[in-house]
């Protein structure tokens, strides 16, 4: 997925790089990468300044004030005073259209419900006989591709409150719903804490999510109210889960997860 070869809103293209010289600890003759980070990127507040800098020295692999320099994957490495993608290269250095270098960290809820005939009953698949889940899926507006409800964990904020947040904004049209809604999120079942394979990924920023489910057991909560996709999302539906799902990046490696634990159809 992040070794796409032309890299996504701009001409650049990425160094090939193929599957036997991913790992850093293979020796890859020749690799050289451009550098690219997205204009728009400079001066944001939720960016980091370019580096190297005289000014700035972030604090790699640790809590850097407010901003989580931390991954999930442990101590990643430096090279040129620039954090190294701990899975492998990209093809591509800087920071593309990502805010950090290093790790950029993300929240994903997954927010799923059994589903049901008109008369209320759970459906089972005819060939499993495991009940069908369902999960709320936007279809992102950079991309098409339908995907989990999440978005950027702001600095110092908890991912639970991310969570809650983005599900919200991305999903969600409801006005008199919300002490319901702030219930519904308190509790949420871990899923997933790590890399994401994004296609916005270099061998310098890269993607981490943390993913967690919240399941609406009998329908009648998050699972009753009124579906709309947000500014980030083009369409946003109730999705059926099985093993020919398609979504963003690893996305449905992660809703699997949830289909494990829930001992549901797959």
């Amino acid at each position: 997925m992040c070794r796409n070869s032309v890299y996504p809103r701009s001409n650049v293209s990425r160094y090939p790089v193929s599957d036997e010289v991913v790992f850093w600890s293979v020796n890859y003759d020749g690799y050289c990468p451009p550098s690219y980070t997205a204009a728009h990127i400079g001066g944001q507040s939720w960016a980091d300044v370019p580096l190297p800098s005289e000014t700035v020295f972030p604090k790699w692999n640790h809590n850097d004030g407010i901003v989580n320099r931390v991954s999930f994957h442990g101590e990643y490495k430096l090279k040129d005073g620039l954090p190294q993608n701990p899975i492998g290269r990209t093809g591509l250095q800087g920071r593309g259209l990502l805010g950090r270098w290093g790790p950029n960290h993300a929240a994903d809820p997954i927010v799923t419900r059994w589903k049901r005939d008109e008369h209320g009953e759970t459906l089972r698949n005819n060939i499993s006989g495991k009940n069908i889940l369902q999960m709320v899926a936007i279809q992102r507006s950079d991309n098409k591709l339908w995907a989990i409800p999440g978005g950027m964990v702001d600095p110092g904020e908890n991912v639970s409150v991310t969570l809650k947040r983005e599900f919200t904004e991305e999903a969600l049209n409801f006005t008199d719903k919300s002490n319901m809604v702030e219930e519904f999120f308190k509790e949420g079942t871990h899923v997933y804490s790590g890399y994401v394979d994004d296609f916005r990924n270099t061998d310098n920023a890269w993607m981490e999510t943390t993913a967690l489910n919240f399941h609406d057991e009998d329908g009648t909560k998050v699972g009753q109210l009124q579906l709309e996709a947000g500014d980030d999302a083009t369409n946003v539906r109730w999705t059926d889960i099985d093993a020919n799902l398609k979504l963003h990046a690893n996305h449905a490696d992660i809703v699997k997860e949830v289909v494990l634990k829930r001992n549901a159809h797959w």
